[in-house]
């Protein structure tokens, strides 16, 4: 389909680009490659098959963009597939799995059992990032902006070690629920979890890294942040807590900006989003129930009840609430057993509440 004969208003086409659009990467200002891979996720698989499903799923959107009129006819094109990535990702896909199984056994990353499975997998991890990088510096020296679509965490290291090539200095804009800064995280080099590591190891042009809404993080992860100058965090629970003094998202987002050099790089994360905006990602993160941990903080005196233990809205992070807020007690009624276990396991049945409306059983 050629331009003159696209209509924004008409219905989607499914040409196999993203948005249905008729732009070709030769001519648009945005070129798009994508990364089939997910070798190395840690709890929910499928992201291999993301670029697919978003190309098929995006034709459903409409272009009208009030903050930028008309933004895509300037053109935004997809680079063509490269699939064996995809059939890379599966076949070493068996490997990471019978690895990560191993470590949660209680197994060695020295174990004879995993060291020539890992091998494998940090060899083909590092091929998927030289064939990234081969693309993005494709389109990168032809005067495109280019834009990755995942494909797991991992596989923005090749883009961004080709940007590193051709500017002298750039920040990152990080929006995500996990910091990403462990280092080999299971074994693996270049693991989803270790993108951000990795990137501030190898790619010096990175002088910043300011992340946002992180709110799942080692203690080593936290502990790296604070010792790193480069590294700014704006945590899911700073961000609400300034919220309740009464600062507005406004000023905080210029706080954020502030933080940032002038060329930036943004890093989306899908689990950056709250819990209810993505629940089938594989490392669904809910944002913590916020306003009654602020409270109970603030009033140490006062007992509070947190109705059906969170039920469907901040139940993921009910352990850690019960844990650190000792005068938060949480109630049985509609919540699941299991859920109700891991109130106790947290905090003991002393701050359990017993509630008869429909509860339910395994």
């Amino acid at each position: 389909m050629e331009q003159k004969t696209f209509d924004p208003d008409g219905v989607g086409v499914d040409n196999g680009t993203y948005f249905g659009l008729p732009f070709d990467p030769e001519t648009a200002e945005l070129v798009l490659v994508s990364a089939p891979w997910d070798v190395t996720v840690s709890y929910g698989a499928g992201t291999a098959y993301a670029p697919d499903a978003i190309i098929e799923a995006s034709t459903q959107l409409d272009f009208h963009d009030p903050l930028a009129p008309g933004a895509w006819r300037r053109g935004i094109a997809t680079a063509d597939v490269d699939y064996a990535l995809q059939e890379s990702s599966q076949r070493l896909r068996v490997d990471a799995s019978r690895v990560i199984d191993h470590l949660e056994g209680g197994g060695s990353p020295d174990d004879e059992y995993v060291v020539r499975k890992l091998r494998r997998v940090n060899e083909g991890c590092a091929a998927m990032n030289a064939n990234i990088e081969e693309q993005a510096s494709r389109w990168l020296d032809a005067g495109k902006t280019v834009g990755l679509v995942g494909g797991d965490h991992s596989t923005p290291y090749g883009l961004i070690r080709a940007l590193g090539e051709r500017h002298a200095e750039f920040g990152i804009l990080h929006i995500d629920a996990h910091c990403d800064l462990r280092r080999a995280y299971e074994g693996f080099e270049y693991s989803h979890a270790s993108i951000m590591y990795n990137v501030l190891r190898d790619v010096p042009q990175v002088s910043r890294l300011v992340q946002v809404g992180v709110r799942d993080f080692s203690a080593g992860e936290a502990a790296r942040a604070a010792s790193d100058a480069r590294i700014s965090t704006f945590d899911d629970l700073s961000l609400a807590g300034a919220a309740f003094d009464g600062v507005t998202w406004s000023e905080q987002c210029r706080k954020i900006v502030a933080a940032l050099p002038d060329e930036v790089y943004v890093s989306f994360d899908i689990d950056g989003l709250s819990f209810e905006n993505c629940p089938h990602t594989g490392t669904p993160v809910s944002g913590m129930p916020f306003q009654l941990y602020d409270l109970a903080k603030r009033y140490p005196e006062v007992s509070f009840i947190m109705g059906h233990s969170g039920w469907a809205d901040f139940w993921q992070d009910i352990p850690f609430i019960a844990e650190h807020s000792k005068n938060i007690w949480f109630d049985t009624s509609l919540s699941y057993t299991s859920r109700t276990e891991a109130v106790i396991e947290a905090c003991g049945c002393g701050r359990v509440v017993f509630g008869s409306d429909t509860p339910h059983s395994r």
